[in-house]
């Protein structure tokens, strides 16, 4: 099929994701920078309260001004430190295993399950040394790891788990939500490109009434009173303590206010993703990709990603089938350049290619294509229509 047959690019260009910002949102930030309090305060603590109360279980969530943050802030609260190592996935973005040598831990990567792309609990169990303090979990692209096999480890070793849920909101494991498991920590992501955003953050949800303090005391420079609470009181609140050396991890009420509306929203975001995800599935089942799986019984996918590999029988090698769809103004990305082959972890991780068999395979034959809640049916239609002119 060459180009003329595929018709000229009259359209703009389409991203591969886009935030899906209202009029509800810039509204809630103008009151917020109306009142008067735009770092930290009130409306921080009603996105906390609203996003617990979603969850709905008897859980605590603290606002971050970005997931890494939430994950550097979750290792630290367990003691995670020199000596100790933490399992990770090769296929996850870098900040999964970059807040582990944050701690002066080292890093462990494991391969990925040829189905899911998540991590593979058969990797995790041949990685545990006596070293191990920990697992990183991370929910790729939107549907949740094997966490029955991943959480049996971690109790039968005696290991702590931190979900990295960056993906993953709201997604189902077994009916309940991820965020309500039985892991030490979960964390979220509210990048710009998430399935709801507030520009920059995220949440940190934990049970565990210890680690939460710890959490909060650590997320603002180790002071042992909230800017908060000492800015709203009503009689002199100026002393306080550094009591650790905390960090500056804290979300803003700006932030939040975009939060605050993008919760309220979540649901009808999740049903668009998934209609999308279904017309993909449907539309290109025939050609020479394999498409995403679908989670089984009771468990949920976000759909935050569509990600296709393309197989070997294909016309068109995965670097040049983005190339061309990039010339037909249809934006695609890669999730992810495996850490093993980045400069740094191959420098400081056991990273040789052949430990990590399915991620490398994945890795040549993988794109991400446009799936986001603004998308039109005729964006989706454009490339339907590209990727079937491309691969037939």
């Amino acid at each position: 099929m060459d180009d003329h047959q595929l018709g000229e690019t009259a359209a703009p260009f389409l991203p591969f994701a886009l935030p899906d910002i209202g009029d509800e949102e810039i509204a809630a930030v103008v009151d917020c920078l109306r009142s008067g309090w735009v770092t930290t305060g009130p409306t921080a603590r009603r996105f906390e309260t609203a996003f617990r109360d979603y969850l709905g279980a008897n859980v605590q969530a603290i606002s971050v001004n970005s997931a890494t943050a939430g994950l550097h802030l979750a290792l630290e609260s367990l003691g995670i430190g020199p000596g100790d190592e933490v399992i990770v996935p090769t296929l996850t973005f870098t900040a999964t295993a970059e807040v582990v040598r944050y701690l002066g831990a080292q890093p462990v990567l494991v391969d990925v399950d040829s189905s899911t792309l998540n991590m593979d609990a058969k990797a995790v169990e041949s990685a545990i040394t006596a070293r191990t303090r920990a697992i990183v979990p991370v929910h790729y692209a939107g549907m949740a790891c094997d966490m029955d096999a991943i959480l049996a480890l971690a109790r039968h070793f005696h290991l702590h788990v931190v979900e990295d849920a960056a993906h993953a909101f709201p997604t189902r494991y077994q009916g309940q939500l991820v965020g309500t498991l039985d892991s030490d920590i979960t964390v979220f992501s509210f990048y710009a490109n998430k399935t709801m955003t507030t520009g920059e953050g995220g949440m940190v949800v934990v049970r565990d009434p210890e680690l939460a303090r710890r959490i909060r005391l650590m997320r603002l420079h180790g002071i042992s009173q909230d800017a908060f609470d000492r800015y709203v009181s009503k009689t002199p609140a100026w002393y306080y303590e550094v009591v650790a050396a905390g960090f500056k991890y804290n979300l803003t009420d700006i932030a939040a206010a975009i939060g605050i509306e993008q919760l309220r929203k979540i649901d009808r975001f999740l049903d668009r993703r998934q209609v999308l995800a279904a017309r993909y599935d449907a539309a290109l089942e025939q050609l020479p990709l394999v498409l995403p799986p679908r989670p089984q019984g009771t468990s949920t996918h976000a759909w935050h990603l569509y990600v296709v590999r393309v197989l070997d029988v294909a016309p068109l090698r995965r670097d040049e089938l983005i190339l061309r769809l990039s010339e037909l103004g249809i934006g695609t990305s890669v999730h992810f350049i495996p850490l093993h082959r980045q400069p740094y972890w191959r420098a400081n991780c056991a990273s040789e290619p052949e430990r990590f068999p399915v991620a490398e395979a994945a890795f040549g034959a993988m794109l991400t294509l446009p799936l986001y809640t603004r998308m039109l049916d005729a964006d989706q239609e454009r490339v339907i229509h590209a990727l079937r002119a491309l691969l037939s």
